[in-house]
């Protein structure tokens, strides 16, 4: 066996654990990933036992077995491969969010302003700033705006006598392009003190690369939601850290907001 050993079986090896190192971390912080990783494992007690016994009955039962399996599994992690295929996406070059420095900082100044004036009035708020991927889905279910990010427009949008604060408002590079908007309520285990508004901005964050901000109305607590995780208890300085860092102009990825 050990002449059989050279540097192309060692890279095939290391593929094999790499993929499947690379598929758990895809559905890590989804509700599948016990079930994967159970799945997983009873793959390779399945492989050992097939090839360390002469089961001739069980191999048969396994191939007889496979198209079925095959077909089921697509059925059985469609949310999670959904999701999984566009983290993939996501790992594009951040097309679309870019902005001339002196954009951004308007940006971010206007978006820090609002979020921490609307978190003083306990003005509930749910802003998403779009990524990389497209939440055209999720901006045809608001009211169309086309308009440039201010604070006095966001703060008139989440007015609670405002027929569109119950919804999220949607920005894509310096624009509101829509408000009101519906977005998926996350069917992770949450917190029970986090509402409907704080389940939907994770929920999009879960389908998409979006940078969600949410104010609560209740507490006043300004958090951020991003790839499925929230983070809560935000200060002016942390946002404003998290928003340069989402827009590619700070030194390194390692500055964004760390998980709670």
């Amino acid at each position: 066996m050990a002449h059989r050993l050279n540097i192309i079986s060692f890279l095939d090896i290391l593929l094999v654990t790499l993929t499947f190192y690379a598929v758990l971390r895809l559905f890590q912080g989804t509700q599948a990933v016990q079930l994967l990783r159970g799945l997983l494992l009873l793959i390779l007690l399945i492989v050992v036992l097939t090839n360390a016994f002469d089961l001739i009955a069980f191999r048969w039962l396994v191939q007889v077995s496979l198209p079925a399996f095959l077909v089921a599994v697509p059925v059985i992690f469609q949310p999670e491969l959904r999701r999984a295929l566009g983290r993939l996406g996501q790992s594009a070059p951040l097309f679309g969010r870019e902005l001339p420095p002196s954009q951004t900082a308007q940006l971010v100044e206007e978006l820090v302003s609002a979020t921490f004036t609307l978190a003083k009035q306990r003005f509930g708020a749910l802003i998403v700033i779009e990524g990389v991927t497209g939440l055209e889905e999720y901006i045809e279910t608001g009211t169309s705006l086309d308009a440039t990010v201010s604070r006095e427009l966001i703060m008139s949008l989440f007015y609670p006598n405002s027929a569109l604060h119950d919804g999220a408002v949607i920005i894509r590079q310096k624009r509101i392009v829509a408000a009101g908007c519906v977005l998926p309520l996350s069917q992770s285990t949450l917190d029970s003190r986090l509402g409907t508004r704080h389940r939907a901005g994770i929920g999009v964050s879960e389908q998409s690369d979006a940078f969600v901000i949410i104010v609560s109305e209740e507490t006043g607590i300004v958090s951020v939601a991003r790839n499925g995780h929230i983070t809560r208890r935000l200060e002016e300085g942390r946002l404003r850290k998290a928003l340069y860092a989402f827009f590619g102009q700070e030194a390194g990825r390692g500055s964004e907001v760390a998980h709670d």
